[in-house]
């Protein structure tokens, strides 16, 4: 089935394979800020305010970077900002629609307590805020979906730092150096390329009719997190994901009393930049539990660099469960439940 252009054709109609294939472009997206003028005041702590797809680039950030920044780093997913910040906080509201009510409400808190904010949308509500009290922001290009746009979402965010002093250029540059290698990386991916060359569709066959539980390390759990995105959005599927070390101090256990017949499907994401230890558990966790659940999966992150393997693994991460939507035969691309939600929460 997936090697056939009419079936992917029919269930794709809205063209996600395609937006999947060019995501490697986003990495050399050309931020610009609109008001970016700031008042020099320290900048002491960082928090990124959004949601869903909204908060991914984020996640990624903190992972990526977390031995470079000398401040603390928080992504919020909710209405409310914790009570220590301050006028020496940086709160960049991100939300690729520009109308989640939980970063608006976010921003505003924000604004009320003194902090230097920025803002990422592509439209919308936050967009207008930005214009009206001349808040420094990025416009992302619209038209797709925020679990597909990570790549521009997470130059914006590194333009913002840059812009605050928080982060250096290098780090904008870094992304941008990582664009052709995404390239040639995403080409063995296609639709054009048959499944006996093609991991992506070999994963999906592997995860069909089945419920993924995907395990990151220390240094990949956002792509963890990014992975259980995909699959519950574009595939429309329920998917869990946790981390190592985490993972031995509780969920480790709870494989032990149930027959190794589960319908799961189990995905480690390996990076060879783990710490050793971390290595070691995800390889003596998979023994231990034989014949307790089914054996893992092991997807081998490429890339020589951390940033590599986390933008690499999110355009994976897309393509795969694409595929599986596909193979359930659901379109890939509307959410349309959580669109009813927002109406009805209004």
């Amino acid at each position: 089935m997936l090697d056939d252009g009419n079936v992917l054709a029919q269930r794709d109609p809205h063209g996600a394979l395609s937006v999947a294939a060019a995501q490697w472009q986003q990495a050399e997206y050309q931020v610009t800020i609109t008001d970016g003028d700031h008042d020099d005041r320290p900048i002491e702590k960082v928090i990124v305010a959004g949601m869903g797809g909204s908060a991914l680039a984020a996640l990624l950030a903190k992972d990526w970077l977390s031995n470079e920044l000398a401040i603390p780093f928080e992504v919020i997913r909710g209405y409310s900002l914790p009570a220590y910040v301050d006028d020496k906080t940086l709160v960049i509201a991100s939300s690729y629609s520009g109308n989640t009510e939980e970063t608006i409400s976010s921003l505003q808190q924000a604004r009320d307590q003194f902090a230097q904010v920025g803002i990422i949308a592509s439209g919308g509500r936050l967009l207008d805020i930005a214009a009206d009290q001349a808040i420094a922001h990025v416009a992302l290009p619209s038209g797709i979906q925020p679990r597909m746009a990570v790549l521009y979402n997470l130059r914006a965010l590194i333009g913002l730092l840059v812009n605050f002093g928080v982060v250096g250029q290098q780090n904008q540059d870094e992304i941008a150096s990582t664009a052709q290698w995404l390239s040639t990386e995403t080409e063995k991916w296609l639709a054009t390329v048959t499944t006996a060359q093609n991991e992506a569709k070999q994963l999906a066959l592997l995860a069909v009719g089945k419920t993924p539980v995907i395990y990151g390390g220390e240094l990949t759990a956002s792509l963890a997190y990014k992975w259980k995105i995909s699959w519950n959005e574009n595939a429309k599927n329920v998917a869990f994901w946790n981390q190592y070390p985490e993972f031995n101090h509780n969920e480790f256990m709870g494989w032990v009393s149930h027959p190794v017949e589960k319908p799961f499907v189990i995905f480690d994401l390996i990076s060879h930049l783990e710490h050793p230890q971390v290595l070691k558990r995800f390889e003596i966790s998979d023994r231990l539990l034989s014949g307790l659940r089914p054996k893992s999966n092991v997807v081998q992150l490429r890339g020589e660099t951390l940033l590599q393997q986390l933008l690499w693994g999110c355009i994976l991460a897309d393509f795969v469960s694409i595929y599986v939507a596909i193979l359930n035969g659901v379109d890939p691309v509307p959410v349309a439940l959580i669109e009813k939600l927002k109406k009805e929460l209004v």
